[in-house]
């Protein structure tokens, strides 16, 4: 839906990745990054979003040449089975992830993944940010599908009370079917690893009151707990529980067994105080930040040479990693790997291509040109342990978000 989105552009051609994947490989060894982050489109591997409606053997294709492009070039892949787009078959059949009927598709989905790549993918991620798809999907409208009550916005059906956390449950059982399905049919012989990219903030206190301490926990458990409560105990948090009431789904027994298994602000301290906070609250597994970056103007009257002195970009990473270095280092939290977002400019949901996130320049006038920007250069340095906080990195990775 164009309207939706702020420029009114669509992503059909974007960065042309489909057609110049080899090409943005080779920026990525320039740089000198260990892997590419990507996602794999449920509809171009499944045209009707279910086994029953046929294999695309294409799509299956294309990736099978995306994935054996990077490991031929020394680049791991990080592989995410659902970013967003649901298929718009199961939307028409049945309302996508607002009915419990799509657990099933997700995990036959995923299935044939595992099956198809799993011999050479050994990261995987079953989804990215659930929360987001509740939040802005259901509630504000602002997303796919684009539901939300009438007195939210300007959508065409929806209710922004009770959808969102009708979706995020589902989203919940879907990521829980897949891990199992992994786990129990694919983990021992393809030796590989499943996780979910669940995104945060890091609320600090108004006031240096008990009450404005407990509303900025509360913040971070609608944002993080929602879903990564329910994935480590089986249960939402209870601030959740207590202002959502009956609104909330429940888990049976047997699902919470099964799961228990600018409009970005720059605080780059808040990175470090949230690992913090999930060591202690939740002790998890292994951490992969898998997206971290900040996006600036895209403005078509200003010079290129003015986007590629990208000195904001520059200082947030600088910034972010030292103190995830921290995090690592002085708290002993047990982070693995570091995605910059993004490699490429790219074409973003809501916002389309008004805002810039790459470090990699992308001229949509000029044939989408590649230009490396400073923070680019800047990571060239950091991955050779030529910059001042490169120093210590030397127990994470550093990798590129396509």
């Amino acid at each position: 839906m164009a309207e939706k989105i702020l420029d009114h552009s669509n992503g059909d051609v974007a960065d042309n990745f489909y057609f110049r994947y080899k090409e943005d490989i080779a920026l990525v060894k320039q740089v000198g990054f260990d892997s590419i982050r990507f996602s794999i489109s449920w509809s171009r591997i499944l045209p009707h979003g279910n086994i029953s409606g046929g294999v695309n053997q294409q799509g299956v294709d294309f990736y099978n040449n995306l994935i054996n492009e990077l490991i031929s070039n020394g680049l791991t892949p990080f592989v995410t089975l659902f970013h967003w787009d649901t298929p718009q078959a199961l939307e028409d059949e049945y309302g996508g992830f607002l009915s419990p009927k799509i657990v099933k598709d997700f995990g036959d989905y995923a299935d044939l993944c595992f099956k198809e790549f799993g011999d050479r993918v050994k990261h995987w991620i079953t989804l990215n940010e659930p929360e987001t798809v509740g939040e802005c999907g259901y509630a504000k409208g602002t997303k796919a599908p684009g539901r939300c009550s009438n007195y939210i916005g300007n959508c065409p059906a929806g209710n922004s009370a009770t959808e969102p956390y009708v979706a995020a449950h589902h989203l919940i059982l879907s990521h829980a079917t897949a891990v199992k399905l992994y786990r129990q049919n694919y983990q021992a012989s393809q030796n590989g690893l499943i996780g979910i990219t669940v995104s945060s903030i890091w609320a600090v206190p108004k006031f240096p009151t008990v009450a404005s301490e407990k509303a900025a926990y509360r913040a971070i458990d609608f944002k993080f707990g929602w879903i990564f409560n329910p994935i480590t105990y089986g249960s939402y948090p209870r601030s959740m529980q207590h202002l959502v009431g009956n609104r909330l789904p429940k888990f049976t027994k047997s699902q919470a067994e099964m799961t228990g298994s600018d409009w970005l602000s720059i605080y780059p301290k808040g990175i470090r105080e949230l690992l913090l906070y999930l060591k202690k609250k939740y002790n998890p597994p292994p951490i992969y930040i898998t997206e971290n970056g900040v996006g600036d103007v895209n403005s078509s009257s200003w010079p290129i040479s003015y986007a590629l002195n990208d000195t904001v970009r520059v200082n947030y990473y600088n910034d972010h990693l030292s103190y995830i270095l921290e995090a690592i280092n002085s708290g002993g939290v047990d982070v693995r790997g570091y995605f910059a977002w993004s490699f490429l400019d790219n074409y973003e949901w809501e916002y389309g291509y008004t805002s810039r996130f790459g470090i990699i320049y992308v001229d949509y006038k000029d044939g989408l040109r590649r230009s490396l920007k400073n923070s680019a250069l800047w990571f060239k340095k950091f991955l050779r342990n030529q910059t001042d906080v490169a120093s210590n990195t030397s127990s994470l990775k550093l990798y590129s978000d396509q």
